[in-house]
């Protein structure tokens, strides 16, 4: 055991993210084989570029950078121009009016659930998650004192079983997280499931005398391919929060600007904006980066083009139907969450790698047995990929 580490720092090193050691083994194979030879899955990095509202937003930025404080300290919660552009799209959004107060602008969506676990969490506190989930959700609860338990979902579907959550919540129970569209699944959650869930937080939170939350982590809502609109968190749940971004519906990931936004709804909301507010100090952040503030201000609901995502998608679908694998066609997001052809995932990931294909182990999100295959990538690395996922599917039926 490590001397130089904490115990559950050290452990995660020594485990690693199965999402990140396989883009990593990606790379030496592309140096090894060439990029068009490599067949990359794994990470969810969004490739197309940023609309034309962000070029133009940064070329003004840039044409004002000469004045004092023009990229200088802002309030903690940020920019008012950029809370004010925020609350717009959010009430567009959600479908209630949300005032530009209950808008904290933050380090990406990640740096919102860090900074809201810090403000609502105790030690012990419980999070609940329908799985399969994000992974990094268990560490950003446990940075403040949490502990994610995951709840299991519908087989077939991944669609939430409202009696497994009810039958999970108890006096430890402080917040569900969800994440719709969904990483790794693509299920978007209907608006009948959501009203239901906000009527069991409730029941909850009355019978054990506090605030329950639900929290939903949307930051691929705008890759929508249903054709009907996202159903409001808000009109769902009194006490909600939405946490957003701009790494996929901008392609901003490496600019790390996202949002969280407070249910004008909840008695009390004031009084949680202003430990979010403070929690955004006291971590570190301070703020969110001032030139992302300012392109959110300009581009905020801007997106890309869905269509091209829908696309490859589709194109996907068609490839590994053709290779005997089973799967739910996703909603949303930008993902496919496979059965695998085999009981131990991992050889079918180990058989694809040997095919120079790359995808993550489901056991990562919280689900064996299942492969995350990531689409945002050109069409013809789906279309190179083919012939190898029949000969991996091959390989591990006969083994």
């Amino acid at each position: 055991m490590s001397t130089l580490l904490s115990p559950a720092v050290a452990k995660a090193v020594s485990g690693g993210s199965a999402i990140r050691k396989m883009f990593e083994q990606g790379i030496e194979l592309k140096k090894k084989y060439g990029a068009d030879n490599v067949y990359d899955f794994s990470l969810g990095n969004p490739d197309l570029p940023p609309p034309p509202a962000v070029k133009r937003a940064l070329l003004e930025i840039a044409a004002g950078a000469d004045r004092p404080f023009a990229l200088g300290y802002m309030p903690n919660a940020g920019h008012p121009a950029t809370r004010e552009a925020l609350a717009r799209l959010v009430s567009r959004e959600q479908g209630v009016p949300v005032p530009a107060a209950n808008i904290v602008a933050t380090v990406g969506a990640a740096g919102g659930l860090n900074v809201l676990f810090r403000a609502i969490l105790s030690p012990g506190d419980e999070v609940l998650v329908p799985s399969p989930y994000f992974v990094e959700y268990g560490f950003y609860c446990g940075n403040h004192g949490g502990v994610l338990k995951p709840v299991p979902t519908k087989a077939g579907d991944f669609s939430l079983d409202l009696d497994a959550i009810d039958a999970a919540i108890d006096e430890k129970t402080r917040a569900i997280i969800i994440n719709t569209p969904n990483n790794p699944t693509g299920q978007i959650y209907p608006a009948e499931d959501l009203a239901a869930l906000g009527a069991i937080l409730d029941r909850r939170s009355r019978q054990f005398g506090r605030t329950i939350y639900l929290v939903s982590d949307e930051p691929y809502r705008q890759l929508n391919y249903t054709g009907a609109p996202i159903p409001s968190i808000f009109a769902a749940c009194r006490d909600s929060v939405v946490v957003g971004s701009f790494s996929k519906t901008l392609s901003l990931a490496g600019e790390r600007i996202g949002y969280l936004a407070v249910n004008p709804a909840i008695e009390g909301a004031e009084e949680l904006v202003g430990g979010l507010v403070l929690a955004n100090r006291i971590l570190g952040f301070v703020n969110a980066p001032t030139i992302g503030q300012m392109v959110v201000s300009a581009a905020a609901g801007e997106g890309v083009d869905a269509d091209i995502y829908k696309r490859r998608r589709d194109l996907l679908a068609d490839e590994l139907r053709a290779a005997g694998i089973k799967f739910f066609l996703p909603k949303g997001a930008f993902y496919f969450f496979v059965e695998s052809p085999c009981r131990d995932e991992t050889k079918f990931v180990d058989a694809l790698l040997a095919e120079r294909i790359l995808a993550v182990a489901g056991r990562g999100f919280g689900l064996a047995g299942h492969v995350r295959f990531a689409f945002c990538v050109e069409e013809k690395t789906i279309l190179g990929a083919a012939e190898g996922l029949k000969r991996a599917v091959a390989a591990v039926k006969e083994d």
